[in-house]
């Protein structure tokens, strides 16, 4: 009996030893890539500097219940925004589409041509897997080293942090925020993205899935 709660004790603190460190390294994380991009944001058209291309993360069309997925629509609003106020020449759609009938970078164009977005104006990614590929590939593959992205803020902050170590010289668009009561999951996931995101970079050094032939964007 005395073993077993000498080895219970010994488990609790275990727990509570990783638990600590879990909540240490989200906070961490989180304060580190929020205070290193507040500079690069921007949500006011009329303020916002001109770049050639807007990188569109991308999402899905539709919610898991069926509805319209908020975060794509606010992401393509605010793309529509930049691009009819000149403030972006080209946008580049980038997303995933490694699954038969899901295709986000398609999903987006066809939402911006409806818009009035010429095609002649639209690049897609189908290898944006991840925020990392979207980021990187849009130097690696389209040789773009100064883009605006667009996406909410909070994804904004990530894919900016992501940006700054690969010497890409990026500024984000914010897109309208989401109601938190409609988005508390992704919300909660973006946290340990944001600790998954400083391991990719300073740990792991990971890379794209897929990096490609070089494809120029416009003139």
């Amino acid at each position: 009996m005395i073993e077993f709660i000498k080895a219970h004790k010994k488990f609790v603190k275990w727990n509570l030893f990783i638990i600590s460190l879990l909540f240490l390294s989200i906070t961490l994380c989180n304060y580190w890539i929020i205070n290193t991009t507040t500079k690069q944001l921007y949500s006011d058209v009329n303020s916002i500097p001109e770049r050639k291309v807007g990188l569109v993360l991308g999402a899905s069309k539709k919610a898991s219940g069926g509805s319209n997925n908020l975060y794509f629509s606010f992401r393509i609003q605010a793309a529509f925004e930049l691009f009819k106020a000149h403030k972006v020449q080209y946008l580049l759609l980038s997303g995933d589409n490694h699954v038969k009938g899901y295709d986000e970078p398609s999903d987006m164009r066809e939402a911006l041509i409806a818009l009035g977005v010429p095609d002649s104006c639209i690049v897609l990614d189908y290898a944006g897997f991840r925020t990392l590929d979207s980021v990187v590939r849009s130097n690696e593959v389209f040789g773009e080293d100064s883009i605006t992205i667009i996406s909410q803020e909070f994804h904004n902050q990530r894919a900016l942090f992501i940006s700054n170590k690969n010497n890409i010289n990026a500024i984000g668009f914010n897109a309208k925020e989401v109601h938190k009561n409609y988005s508390f999951k992704t919300r909660l996931r973006e946290y340990f993205a944001r600790v998954k995101c400083v391991l990719d970079i300073y740990i792991l050094y990971t890379s794209p899935k897929f990096l490609g032939d070089k494809i120029k964007i416009g003139k």
